[in-house]
């Protein structure tokens, strides 16, 4: 931890990849408008530029945002909204806002015990396969909910409650819902909701329907989440008010701060780092880690796609935040 802070982005890769035969780290960027990426495997070394299918975790709920932030345009959400006005909820009951969800701060724990984790973790699952709609409905239902005002506290539970707000507002499934919007309205024909194919293995399982598919199921490749990133800088109308602060949160841990990653806002999913002028998030499921970040004012970006686990030797997020520290470092 000590010599990371002083590690170039090679040297960190390297490392990280170090006598790793199975790594299989994709990177792209986005400089000057135009869009790159390189392979790289073992001890860093750069691969035949083949495009690889990576889970890419948390980095959905920038996908969930973007479908709220849709339904918003078109009258069918309003942000400010306590969740039983789309959830058949207990009456009389305090509940959180659709702003609140969106922002990790609406005192939802990261995730709550359900029977089927048992299963899951002798089986080496996914936590979350098999937690189903109903689950999350009537834990909302049970869960006593205090206070008006919560502090950010990242919430994968949060998201799959979004995930029902979409179903019911658009009488979809999330995942129908998800796969139609990025395919047919962003052009993104390699990314939908896993189902478990792909060059790289070790896919997480999902069943159909499951609830947490909404927090963390998407798989894409580079091409793709090159063009996801491009979209951010143009500003889509789709994500026109999703990098727009809605919270301070000044979560940054202290090893994120000696990493120089800063958590200072939120806005729908996306989180602002002012001081380096980067919107990103990043995401991890068992055996894939990922980072996406740009800088609105210069018009760079870049997208780190790890097929290694999140707590393996140097994870996506900081590799992501040096390279898009010296990419500026030498404009």
């Amino acid at each position: 931890m000590r010599k990371l802070p002083g590690l170039t982005f090679a040297e960190a890769l390297e490392y990280t990849t170090k006598n790793n035969p199975d790594a299989v780290i994709t990177v792209g960027i986005i400089k000057n408008g135009t869009a790159s990426y390189k392979v790289y495997g073992e001890n860093g070394k750069e691969l035949p530029p083949e495009l690889h299918t990576y889970e890419i975790g948390s980095l959905t709920k920038t996908f969930t945002a973007a479908l709220i932030n849709k339904a918003i345009g078109e009258g069918k959400i309003s942000i400010k909204d306590t969740i039983d006005c789309y959830l058949t909820l207990p009456a009389g009951e305090y509940y959180p806002t659709i702003e609140e969800l969106l922002t990790h701060t609406s005192g939802y724990k990261g995730y709550y015990f359900e029977s089927p984790m048992i299963g899951n973790f002798f089986k080496g699952r996914n936590d979350f396969f098999g937690i189903a709609k109903d689950m999350v409905l009537n834990k909302i239902g049970r869960l006593e909910m205090k206070k008006d005002r919560y502090d950010y506290n990242y919430s994968n539970f949060g998201y799959a409650v979004l995930g029902l707000v979409l179903e019911n507002v658009y009488d979809t499934d999330y995942t129908t819902l998800l796969n139609e919007f990025v395919q047919n309205e962003l052009g993104l024909s390699a990314t939908q909701i896993s189902d478990q194919s792909g060059d790289l293995g070790n896919y997480w399982d999902w069943k159909p329907g499951d609830a947490y598919i909404a927090a963390g199921a998407i798989t894409s490749d580079i091409e793709d989440m090159l063009h996801y990133a491009q979209i951010q800088l143009e500003d889509d109308s789709y994500f026109s008010g999703c990098h727009d602060s809605l919270k301070s949160i000044n979560a940054s841990t202290d090893q994120y701060k000696a990493m120089g990653i800063f958590m200072d806002e939120i806005g729908m999913a996306w989180i602002i780092d002012n001081e380096n002028g980067i919107v990103w998030h990043n995401g991890g499921t068992g055996d894939y880690n990922c980072y996406l970040g740009f800088k609105p004012e210069s018009g760079e970006a870049v997208i780190i796609l790890s097929n290694l686990s999140p707590d393996y030797r140097i994870p996506a997020t900081v590799l992501g935040i040096k390279l898009l520290s010296e990419m500026s470092d030498h404009n």
